[in-house]
């Protein structure tokens, strides 16, 4: 699963990307014109964020940070709640948090 997290991680940290840089420009010329390039692009990549947003809730990923690239899986651990926890760049899912820990309290798997 990993090398498709990847990529769409990937994917949503250049739409964010590009709705960061075009949005006051969107903004203003949406008055006036509907925004024109500039508004497909951001309309573009606000779909693309959406789209991936779904697909990776419906995988039951929890995206935390999408420029860091962070997410949690849920999963059980001695009988708890705890999520598994992976940043873009790790090789693997090699950690795991308590749910009320967040990434700070992320401690590696055994």
């Amino acid at each position: 699963m990993l090398p498709e997290l990847r990529e769409w991680l990937d994917r949503l940290r250049e739409a964010r990307q590009v709705m960061l840089r075009s949005g006051e420009r969107v903004r203003a010329s949406v008055a006036g014109n509907g925004g024109g390039r500039q508004g497909q692009e951001y309309t573009e990549a606000a779909r693309t964020l959406k789209e991936g947003v779904e697909r990776l809730s419906g995988e039951g990923i929890i995206l935390r940070d999408v420029e860091a690239g962070l997410v949690d899986f849920p999963s059980e651990r001695e009988g708890r709640l705890v999520f598994l926890c992976w940043r873009l760049g790790e090789d693997d899912v090699a950690y795991w948090h308590d749910v009320d820990t967040g990434f700070p309290g992320r401690r590696p798997l055994e």
